[in-house]
């Protein structure tokens, strides 16, 4: 995994000393090596931070520049197809170098911008190409790795993180209003904007190209999600759990491919423990497996269930205690993260990836197996909302008037209360919403009115479809990207482990969403109903499959002495310009009721965040 920038200059100079500031502002994400390039007339400069997975020679480092067409490439990733494309190049091209780097720029110069559609893996690099005057950039189709970008009359600087475009001393750090209501609402900000004024997220499945020329920059999608088969729901169970058996089987092959030492996360859930199974099968040794042990919180202890897989396995297992953490990380993940978000579980995947790093450089995890097969406990309580709305035998003016007077008298920030304006939105035929952080009249009292909403509801949530398929697609397009990989990947690059997520090929993507049928997803009383099939195959006898299932760690009951004063200390210790007051106070005075405590960690972090980087609005 390492860390990637650039500037592209047409009518200046691109600045070294800049470039280097940029580069080493993410030193977290490469320690192992640096290197910056910029072409004869200083137009263009690249920059890269280096953590060594593939290729430890020297042959691998970067920026990695082919001498006969003068292209040059930063990447950030990997590639898990490398060897097969390799295979495909080497009769146009005579390799160095044992990289994937290598790999990805001849695959360039073979297919040009094409080149995107052949690569498996997560990925966000860019390439100059001089004979076009081009700048030529694309993500992942899943969005496990950033990309960011500012395009102005100056040219195009692009970097992994927000916190290196913010080296350039010049850059106004303003904060976009309408980015803030996101963050507000949905507790993130998606793409394609960015918390600041003028900085842009390239979304996932996206190219980028930029014309040095005439300045003009092209941003194109170049994969889709598919749409369910109609005969899908004909195929039959055995045969669907075949296929999922075999895809990320070889998934999980291809992605123990390391010149250094690799670790799967074991929670002793499915997601995890199909990993396990199916990187065992492989044939490769020695499997070393983690898990986290938390002495003294009994219900959140699932070291027995880790060791039970591990033990049927037959893996080099490992056992890391978890020690209570302190709110006195929190400043330095809100420096991190770059762009504020509301997830706690943040603290946790540090502190794993710590753990973690000191026994291995690259951990497999289970990462989008719940948005792929419907493994949310909200997806199943929805469907029993759909089902209860759908037989209820009322007018439709009915149903409404009861969900509105339950939530006018549910109090705001409550725990469970997302569920009665999705039973409206059901009720109504809207798409239903539960991931609100912040309500319309809550953002309206912190921030004031705005002359028109942050975002139309089906820019989030679908309307074709079946609600569970909705559902996972919306998840994956918007929950996935900006929460769940955006936390990992810069939490774990905060502790240089590079973190990877079989269930995230590609060819499952598609076979999720094409193939497999709600029955094989969620049910009113069933979620993630293939893979269990699939585990049913391959688990040990007695595997209780109705246990609480992941890395679920005791955040709530670490900081149970005092965290919620603490967490309004913050609060209260660095008002943000632009909030209310008295909205401000409101929401604290909700969470001591016993209100959503992730409101006031959401505010706490923002107003880290705000100090730390010094922001204006």
């Amino acid at each position: 995994m390492c860390g990637i920038a650039g500037i592209i200059s047409p009518r200046g100079e691109a600045s070294l000393p800049l470039i280097l500031a940029m580069r080493d502002a993410m030193t977290h994400r490469g320690p192992d090596s640096a290197g910056a390039w910029a072409d004869p007339a200083c137009r263009v400069a690249l920059g890269h931070r280096r953590l060594s997975i593939v290729d430890l020679t020297p042959g691998g480092p970067q920026p990695m520049v082919e001498a006969k067409t003068g292209c040059g490439v930063v990447f950030n990733g990997e590639i898990y197809n490398y060897r097969e494309l390799r295979a495909q190049l080497a009769a146009t091209h005579s390799f160095r170098s044992e990289s994937d780097t290598e790999v990805l720029l001849a695959a360039y110069l073979r297919w040009g911008p094409d080149c995107v559609t052949r690569l498996g893996g997560m990925f966000a690099f860019a390439i100059w190409d001089p004979r076009a005057q081009e700048l030529f950039a694309a993500r992942d189709r899943a969005g496990e790795k950033p990309f960011y970008y500012r395009h102005d009359a100056a040219g195009l600087r692009f970097a992994s993180e927000l916190k290196s475009l913010m080296a350039d001393p010049s850059f106004e750090r303003r904060v976009d209003p309408t980015a803030l209501r996101s963050f507000l609402e949905l507790g993130y900000v998606a793409a394609p904007r960015s918390i600041l004024a003028g900085v842009s997220k390239l979304p996932p499945a996206h190219t980028l190209t930029f014309h040095a020329v005439t300045g003009e920059c092209v941003v194109r999608r170049y994969w889709s999600l598919p749409s369910l088969a109609s005969n899908a729901d004909a195929a039959s169970e055995g045969e669907l759990t075949e296929r999922l058996e075999k895809l990320l089987g070889e998934s999980v092959r291809r992605q123990l491919v390391a010149d250094v030492p690799v670790g799967i996360l074991l929670s002793g859930g499915i997601d995890s423990s199909l990993v396990t199974a199916l990187a065992v099968r492989s044939g490769a040794k020695p499997i070393k497996t983690f898990t986290m042990t938390f002495p003294g919180f009994g219900r959140f202890n699932e070291a027995p269930f880790a060791a039970e897989i591990a033990r049927h396995f037959g893996t080099e297992h490992h056992e890391l205690e978890a020690k209570p953490a302190s709110l006195e990380v929190l400043p330095r993940l809100a420096a991190q993260f770059d762009e504020p978000m509301v997830d706690s579980s943040m603290i946790p995947t540090f502190l794993v990836s710590q753990l973690i790093r000191g026994h291995a450089k690259v951990a497999l995890g289970g990462d989008g197996g719940d948005e792929l097969f419907g493994g949310y406990s909200i997806y199943a309580r929805l469907n029993f909302l759909a089902r209860a709305n759908a037989i209820m035998a009322l007018p439709k003016a009915w149903k409404r008037s009861a969900a509105t007077a339950l939530l006018r008298c549910y109090g705001r920030g409550l725990r469970g209360r997302n569920y009665l304006p999705a039973l409206l939105a059901l009720i109504e035929g809207r798409p239903p919403d539960v991931r609100r952080l912040f309500f319309d009249e809550d953002v309206a009292a912190l921030l004031g009115p705005a002359p028109k909403p942050a975002h139309d509801a089906a820019d989030f949530a679908l309307t074709e479809g079946t609600l569970i398929d909705r559902l996972c697609r919306t998840d994956f397009s918007g929950y996935l990207v900006e929460d769940i990989l955006t936390k990992v990947d810069r939490a774990s690059m905060l502790a240089s482990l590079e973190v990877r997520a079989p269930w995230l090929d590609h060819a499952i993507i598609e076979f999720a969403f094409s193939a497999v049928p709600d029955r094989l997803k969620t049910t009113w009383s069933q979620r993630k109903v293939l893979p269990k099939l699939l585990a049913r195959r391959l688990f040990p006898a007695g595997y209780d499959f109705r246990r609480k299932q992941g890395f679920s760690l005791p955040f709530a009951a670490w900081f149970q002495q005092g965290s919620d004063a603490t967490l309004h200390e913050i609060v209260r210790e660095n008002p943000v310009p632009g909030f209310s007051p008295t909205a401000v106070a409101a929401v604290l005075a909700e969470s001591r009721r016993g209100a959503n405590p992730e409101r006031i960690f959401g505010l706490a972090l923002f107003a880290l965040w705000c100090r730390h980087y010094r922001v204006t609005f």
